[in-house]
C-alpha cells in the first residue's frame, strides 16, 4: 500500500523524483517531461507546473559555485585561458544536467506540499 499525504518528505520525493503523495510512482516519463499521473496512486500531476523555477536555482548555486572554483584556480595556479575553458564549461553543463531533475522533482512536491496551483480569474 502507497504511503499517503505527509510521510512522504518534499525533499525525498524530490531527489528519487517519485510521486510527491505516495513516493513510489515516477514523476517523470522522460528526461524532464513530467508524466500524466502516477502509476502507483494515481495522482494526476496535470497541474503541476515549475516554470522556469528549477533552472534559476541551479544557475544561482551552480553560478556561485564555478565562478569562485574559477578565480580560486586563477589566483593560485594562474593556467592559460584554454585550460579554464575545458575545465569550467564541462563542469557546468554536466553539473546543470545533473541537477535539473531533481530540482524539477523537489520544486513540484513542494508545490503538491503546499497546494500552490494557478489559479486565473477572468472579469
Amino acid at each position: 500500500m502507497p504511503r499517503q499525504g505527509s510521510d512522504v518528505s518534499p525533499l525525498r520525493a524530490g531527489l528519487t523524483c517519485k510521486c510527491p503523495r505516495c513516493g513510489e510512482g515516477s514523476l517523470f516519463k522522460g528526461f524532464l517531461t513530467v508524466a500524466p499521473a502516477c502509476a502507483a496512486c494515481g495522482l494526476d500531476y496535470g497541474k503541476i507546473d515549475t516554470g522556469d523555477g528549477p533552472a534559476v536555482f541551479i544557475i544561482m548555486i551552480l553560478g556561485f559555485v564555478v565562478v569562485g572554483l574559477a578565480l580560486w584556480v586563477e589566483v593560485t595556479f594562474q593556467p592559460p585561458y584554454w585550460l579554464h575553458f575545458v575545465l569550467w564549461l564541462p563542469l557546468t553543463l554536466i553539473g546543470a544536467l545533473l541537477l535539473l531533475r531533481p530540482f524539477k522533482a523537489t520544486l513540484a512536491a513542494l508545490q503538491y506540499r503546499n497546494k500552490a496551483t494557478q489559479e486565473i480569474e477572468l472579469d
